[in-house]
């Protein structure tokens, strides 16, 4: 009963790192400054910006775990296809809450 508790919390633990520190490690980013001597060549079409950056910062952290438990060597008695299953859902709600605007 120990392990399972242990693994339980061991996955869990790696899903919830693999989500939080990506996401806040990657911040704003700052702007770039513009080359002194060069025209400003304008672009064809102006790209919009993310409308959720937070939103894509998470998915692609749960697509990065997902990859990681898919590729996990261990079963853990179950443990793992239930943290998929649940990680494949939180993935569809985050790409729902994407697509709103």
């Amino acid at each position: 009963m120990k392990k399972i508790g242990m693994i339980t919390l061991l996955t869990t633990a790696t899903v919830l790192f693999a989500i939080a520190f990506p996401a806040a490690a990657a911040g704003p980013k700052p702007p770039v400054p513009a080359v002194v001597g060069t025209p400003a060549v304008p672009a064809a079409t102006p790209v919009p910006p993310e409308s959720h950056p937070h939103i894509h910062e998470a998915l692609e952290a749960m697509r990065t775990a997902q990859h990681e438990l898919q590729t996990a060597e261990h079963d853990f008695s179950g443990h793992r296809q239930k943290s998929l299953e649940h990680l494949n859902q939180a993935i569809r709600e985050a790409e729902i809450c994407e697509s709103m605007k």
